[in-house]
């Protein structure tokens, strides 16, 4: 193994590591320094590496994306997305809403929203006055303010409207700076009075397929890497797994002493904290 780095030594312990992408392996428009030596030097160590996203865009979009970065398909074994388990979730039994070719599906996401409900076999709708459906799989808050959202939120939350969120991240990472997230918009969905369907960390369900795809059934077996307290830190010890903070993500810029108050507020402390992932360091 040709890196020394902290992230490298610590989680090459384990069976199978999740690392976030977001704040952890690129800033959404470049990788991160030693990001991908990281990866490759973790894979010499036979740990199955889960690339575990709280996107809304499907694992295989995911996938292209960090390619074009540079961190090619190579660097780990399977990529699984929020959005991946929204959509079977609502093609499931298990739905909210039994869906059919009349549904109308307002996504709102980082661009666009056609997509969603195509996947999905149903028609797209363009505000919340005419949805069935709201699927919330992207924010752009870096770009649009929550009052916008509530201007189309508002229909569909006074006619209880049933509405998934597929990407429960309430705060996001755009080119270094930080805007709040489809997490942050799902929340002002209920605030409007609707009730929303939360699906990706820190729920269970989505490290549990993680989990199967990665065949290993101990999480104290399974390193969970992210950037956030809120979803991967408490989503770690909710499915049993040990947790590493890397501050390179959202919460770069807190002190100690407000990383202190983080853990408190949710009631959760990584077992290790990393600068990043080329650090050295003892572990």
């Amino acid at each position: 193994m040709t890196s020394s780095s902290r992230f490298v030594s610590i989680a090459s312990r384990f069976d199978a590591v999740f690392v976030d992408q977001y704040g952890v392996l690129h800033d959404g428009q470049r990788p991160y320094p030693g990001a991908e030596q990281a990866l490759r030097d973790l894979k010499e160590s036979r740990a199955k590496i889960v690339v575990l996203s709280n996107s809304g865009r499907t694992g295989e979009e995911n996938a292209l994306r960090m390619a074009k970065l540079g961190l090619a398909r190579d660097l780990y074994d399977y990529f699984l997305t929020s959005g991946d388990a929204a959509r079977r979730l609502l093609k499931s039994e298990r739905s909210p809403i039994r869906l059919t070719p009349a549904t109308r599906c307002l996504t709102l996401s980082t661009v666009g929203g056609g997509e969603f409900a195509q996947t999905l076999g149903v028609r797209s709708a363009e505000d919340g006055a005419e949805a069935d459906l709201v699927v919330i799989s992207g924010s752009q808050g870096d770009r649009l303010s929550l009052d916008h959202y509530r201007r189309i939120l508002a229909p569909a939350a006074v006619r209880k409207v049933p509405c998934l969120c597929a990407n429960p991240d309430k705060l996001m990472l755009v080119g270094g700076e930080v805007a709040f997230g489809a997490g942050r918009i799902a929340e002002l969905y209920e605030e409007l009075g609707g009730s929303v369907v939360w699906v990706g960390k820190p729920h269970l369900p989505i490290y549990r397929e993680a989990a199967a795809l990665a065949g290993i059934a101990d999480p104290a077996r399974i390193l969970c890497v992210g950037d956030s307290v809120e979803h991967d830190v408490v989503g770690a010890h909710r499915f049993g797994a040990p947790a590493m903070l890397v501050r390179t993500g959202i919460l770069a810029q807190l002190t100690e002493r407000e990383l202190a108050a983080e853990f408190e507020k949710h009631g959760a402390k990584p077992e290790f904290i990393v600068a990043d992932l080329q650090a050295s360091g003892s572990s």
